[in-house]
């Protein structure tokens, strides 16, 4: 570990320079974070917490030199910061490493100086030695395009119902299911389940053991990603399944963040007793801390097995907000999942089919060969005016349909610069790059 000293990344004029964190850093980067991204007394506390278990406790993956601090050297005041937080996701089941930026924020006073360029433009580094070939950052609107990402895969997406819409027990029927504190003993069966339940997204997080275990025990009661921990049992005792939610009330009610079943069960059958897990919890929590505790949700993507299963009962609908993603080296990554893509072409109209595609974006481009169904070296490919490609993009908008975050029609209907001259290859487009689910739960 570095000293203070040490760590000087940058001196960036004007007083201020650029350092890594350490684990001495702890107490005034919480306060700093959560006086930046506190939204009232109590979720300041949490963000507090947050940062100070990233510095001060063992993470699975990150390190207490992963955040980026600006200081202001006549008072060793922090100005501004951002961390990067190490994982893995998978497309298609095919992993790859993504860095993802964090708890970027400045003081007001010197915000506009450019001081989260240059940080983002060490964490790029920082990356780039790690060999991430993502990174993916959650955030304001507009903002982080400034640094290359585009909005580009679905960000949570929730269903709300209130009280009326709480199913309800006949007298004196009993819960049909358990719903009990999960322990270290249920992290097995907890970690099968997930692992089930991700087959359904194009995109996902993969969870190591050290990663469940850490969600389970390794964080301080309140860091703001610290989530309770369920396991659902039927009346033999059998755990059927689990769920996670925060110990406290969001705006008017607790919300689910995951929630799922093994294989067999019946989500008919069990999610209505979850129903009432949640809205009594949500209940206990506001007499706790002297709120009102109005409604109940879940806040599962864009689709999910629960909200088929509860219809009506959850009126208030949220669409996902999104992802910002960066792909710093396009041809690597798509050349990383090809399997991924050749498996598409197989089980398609276009299994065992052959052409050659030049993606154009205007500046730069990509030429794929299909040969037969299968693809040969994936190659940055440059448009010219003699040449311009046949089928094209503007700016990062490929990265939507990389993702499965919109189709080649909407991203045509949505951008008058996106077209494509050649009804075989929009056809293969189409095949190769399908609009598909993702619910992304990152390591936080």
């Amino acid at each position: 570990m570095f000293t203070k000293e040490q760590s000087i990344l940058r001196d960036l004029g004007n007083g201020l320079v650029m350092r890594r964190s350490t684990s001495g850093d702890a107490e005034a980067l919480a306060k700093f974070n959560g006086k930046i991204h506190g939204e009232n007394e109590a979720d300041a506390e949490r963000v507090a917490a947050w940062t100070h278990d990233l510095l001060a406790l063992p993470h699975p993956t990150l390190r207490p030199d992963d955040f980026t601090i600006v200081e202001e050297t006549a008072t060793a005041r922090i100005v501004s910061s951002l961390n990067l937080i190490p994982q893995t996701w998978s497309y298609e089941g095919i992993e790859f490493p993504v860095g993802r930026p964090e708890l970027v924020g400045t003081l007001p006073e010197f915000r506009d100086r450019g001081l989260v360029r240059f940080q983002f433009e060490e964490i790029h580094k920082w990356s780039a030695a790690r060999g991430d070939m993502v990174q993916g950052i959650t955030g304001i609107p507009f903002y982080y395009r400034l640094f290359g990402y585009e909005m580009a895969l679905d960000l949570a997406g929730r269903r709300f119902g209130y009280e009326p819409n709480v199913p309800k027990l006949k007298e004196g029927e009993p819960e049909p299911y358990r719903i009990r504190p999960a322990t270290e003993a249920d992290l097995p069966f907890i970690m099968e389940i997930y692992e089930l339940a991700i087959q359904r997204h194009a995109i996902a997080c993969v969870r190591t053991p050290e990663i469940f275990q850490y969600e389970l025990t390794g964080q301080s009661e309140k860091n703001a990603n610290r989530f309770e921990t369920y396991v659902i049992e039927d009346q033999a005792g059998e755990p059927v399944g689990y769920l996670q939610h925060p110990s406290w009330l969001g705006m008017t009610g607790v919300t689910a963040l995951w929630y799922e079943l093994k294989p067999g069960v019946s989500w008919l059958a069990v999610t209505p007793g979850v129903v009432r897990h949640l809205w009594n919890k949500g209940q206990e929590y506001a007499k706790r801390d002297s709120r009102t505790g109005t409604s109940f949700g879940f806040m599962l993507g864009a689709q999910h097995p629960a909200y088929e299963a509860l219809g009506n009962h959850l009126p208030n609908r949220h669409k996902p907000y999104a992802w910002y993603l960066r792909v710093p080296d396009l041809p690597a990554f798509l050349n990383h999942i090809k399997p991924a893509l050749e498996k598409r072409l197989a089980e398609s109209i276009a299994v065992a089919h052959s052409c050659e595609i030049k993606i154009s974006f205007y500046r730069a481009g990509l030429r794929l060969v299909i040969e037969k169904g299968k693809l040969g070296p994936i190659e940055a490919w440059k448009p010219s005016p003699e040449d311009g490609g046949i089928i094209a993009f503007p700016g990062l908008t490929f990265l939507q349909l990389l993702f499965g975050y919109r189709s080649y029609e909407e991203l045509h209907e949505s951008f008058a610069d996106c077209w494509c001259d050649s009804e075989e290859v929009r056809a293969l487009i189409n095949i190769l790059f399908p609009k598909k689910l993702s619910d992304v739960f990152p390591v936080s």
